[in-house]
């Protein structure tokens, strides 16, 4: 009953975290900045002010897909980031400089969870066929191998946490050093950079919950 109870706690903080993102990102996108600058503008002008001239921006397809490649030093924004002059453009513009700042500064929580990604890559694809090997048979010393594995991918999202919000702090820094927003969308812009946060406060949570259900389920194998 614990198991059940444990899968259906993580299925509302899921649910509710991405409830909260959805609705934060569909208001803020509706409110334009008063310089008019769309969300490649930022990106360009952030860039630029911190000597990353070298580091493209471009546009990828989807809705929230953006991101900073630090392997081919690009930032990619979602087409809607891209081309409007939303708070939600300007913040999801600013948030992916700050990665590309970290990157120049080598920031350590960043340097750390890029070095591991590699593992992490591994126990992501190995460890769910361990654990549901485990899971099906008699094989509890399997499900263990597989825990652990879950234990290194729940190391790679706690590190993710301080990696994302010294992003936020670093591009809510620059829209406000080179008045690209005034005070009042400045408050606007935390306010969608902290809903985008909660959603890996969230998913650090789930991961916490499903590891505690394995373990348990293991505890009563053996």
């Amino acid at each position: 009953m614990i198991g059940y109870g444990l899968i259906i706690i993580a299925i509302i903080i899921t649910l509710a975290s991405q409830g909260y993102i959805k609705s934060m990102y569909n208001k803020t996108r509706k409110i334009s900045v008063k310089s008019n600058m769309t969300g490649r503008e930022v990106a360009r002008k952030i860039l630029d002010e911190n000597g990353l001239n070298d580091v493209d921006v471009i546009k990828v397809n989807g809705v929230m897909t953006d991101h900073y490649d630090p392997r081919s030093k690009v930032v990619r924004l979602s087409t809607e980031v891209y081309e409007n002059d939303s708070i939600a453009s300007v913040s999801i513009a600013a948030h992916e400089c700050g990665h590309a700042i970290q990157d120049s500064v080598g920031y350590t929580f960043l340097r750390f969870r890029n070095s591991i990604v590699p593992l992490v890559n591994f126990a992501s694809r190995a460890g769910y066929v361990i654990i549901m090997i485990g899971l099906f048979t008699t094989l509890v010393k399997l499900l263990w191998v597989g825990i652990i594995l879950e234990l290194v991918i729940l190391l790679f999202q706690l590190i993710t946490l301080p990696v994302e919000f010294n992003a936020s702090n670093r591009g809510l820094e620059q829209i406000n050093k080179i008045s690209i927003v005034d005070s009042s969308e400045l408050n606007k812009c935390k306010k969608m950079l902290k809903a985008a946060a909660l959603t890996y406060v969230a998913s650090v949570a789930v991961a916490i919950l499903d590891i505690l259900r394995l373990v348990l389920i293991a505890i009563r194998r053996d």
